[in-house]
């Protein structure tokens, strides 16, 4: 059977899990997580009781969507594209497992921010991604994986080479967040949309360049 959803991917669930019941017990119930920063004042305030459950329910729906992806690809397509899914659903797993590890770090009083914190380590890697993808030449097993395929070198160089550019820029601009910290609200949100849009944009930029 043809499955995207590991045990990994479930542990981690777990763990996210785990850390919400810690949350519950640990934060009080009164706490509310400034989610945006207007000068030294907080506009935007996150309620315990609203906050925590945010990542599991998250988590759950990401695993479900995988789910139902791998089952609804054919054998051909899932040969394909596993090796990509899999680290993708990883990923994205493990920044909300993050997330709601920060969230409770920030709750109990600490002073570590882990919120931004991963935002800064996932604008790093996404610079590094971005020198990749935007030098790289061309190989028969590197570079993007699709379900359709780059036919002709100019494509396949043209397409990294803006998937590159993309990561490079996304990665700066959590870099500069996690750095200028404009609140939770705005951090959580940016990574949402890195982990949404780079995808579509690869996706995109190979659909539209694969006739060149």
């Amino acid at each position: 059977m043809q499955r995207l959803v590991t045990r990994f991917h479930l542990l981690l669930l777990a763990v996210t899990i785990a850390i919400t019941g810690v949350g519950f017990l640990r934060v009080p119930a009164d706490f509310a997580y400034p989610a945006h920063w207007s000068g030294s004042y907080a506009d935007w305030l996150w309620p315990r009781d609203l906050a925590l459950p945010v990542a599991p329910l998250i988590e759950v729906l990401i695993l479900a969507a995988f789910f139902l992806l791998g089952r609804l690809l054919s054998k051909n397509h899932f040969a394909k594209v596993q090796h990509i899914l899999d680290p993708a659903l990883t990923l994205l797993l493990a920044v909300v497992t993050a997330i709601q590890l920060g969230l409770l770090v920030i709750g109990i009083g600490s002073d570590i921010d882990l919120v931004r914190l991963t935002g800064a380590g996932l604008g790093i890697v996404l610079l590094i991604l971005g020198i990749v993808f935007f030098e790289a030449e061309r190989h028969t097993y590197a570079g993007l994986r699709m379900p359709w395929p780059i036919v002709s070198d100019r494509a396949w160089k043209l397409v990294h080479r803006i998937v590159g550019i993309a990561c490079g820029l996304t990665g700066a601009v959590l870099l500069a967040l996690a750095w200028f910290d404009p609140g939770l609200g705005l951090l959580i949100t940016a990574y949402a949309v890195t982990l949404v849009l780079l995808p579509a944009i690869a996706g995109l930029a190979t659909i539209l360049c694969r006739r060149l």
